[in-house]
């Protein structure tokens, strides 16, 4: 069983891509490091998917589903940070309304940070196909007052990306991805 997240790695034809989609990829990447940085081993596989091709419609996230689809029933949840990684603000998260509230119980964890307020509507273009087949998926949100200042933009340089809001999106994607994938049962569909 799988619990997936993810980033993408192609940016647009200017700029670095640092923001777009640089820090949803390092955050996803951070999340399953801290996790073996600390010894945990959770009971499901966090799988880490860095995307490729998102920018030209999405035809990465397309060719993976179609080679994963088959095994639908194993995927918990995927998720996708394609919005910056700005101040996070929650979680936007597709599913059930079990699986809603669930999700909303995990996000208490984050009350020492603030971070706790949960959004309708997942989004993310890599995360779409396996949202419309039922698999429950979440997207970061974060304070995007600034993303368009940057959003395909000569501005999409590393300079953009402040390390302490990283590490807040970071922590959010850690917390939420490894107790789903520790859990006793799989999300509710």
């Amino acid at each position: 069983q799988i619990v997936l997240v993810s980033g993408h790695l192609d940016s647009w034809d200017v700029g670095q891509g640092a923001m777009d989609d640089g820090g949803g990829a390092f955050i996803s990447w951070e999340a399953l490091s801290l996790v073996k940085d600390l010894g945990l081993r959770p009971k499901r596989t966090l799988r880490l998917v860095l995307w490729t091709g998102e920018e030209q419609g999405g035809i990465g996230a397309e060719q993976y589903y179609q080679l994963h689809k088959e095994n639908i029933s194993n995927f918990d949840i995927v998720m996708e940070s394609d919005e910056g990684t700005f101040k996070p603000m929650g979680l936007a998260f597709t599913g059930t309304s079990e699986a809603r509230d669930i999700v909303r119980e995990i996000m208490t964890l984050l009350l020492p940070i603030n971070i706790t307020d949960i959004y309708d509507s997942a989004e993310g273009t890599d995360i779409d196909y396996w949202m419309r087949a039922g698999v429950p998926g979440a997207s970061l949100r974060d304070d995007i007052s600034k993303y368009f200042w940057f959003h395909h933009s000569h501005g999409d340089t590393v300079t953009v990306q402040d390390p302490n809001q990283m590490n807040l999106c970071a922590a959010v994607w850690t917390v939420v991805s490894y107790v789903i994938a520790d859990m006793e049962e799989m999300l509710p569909r």
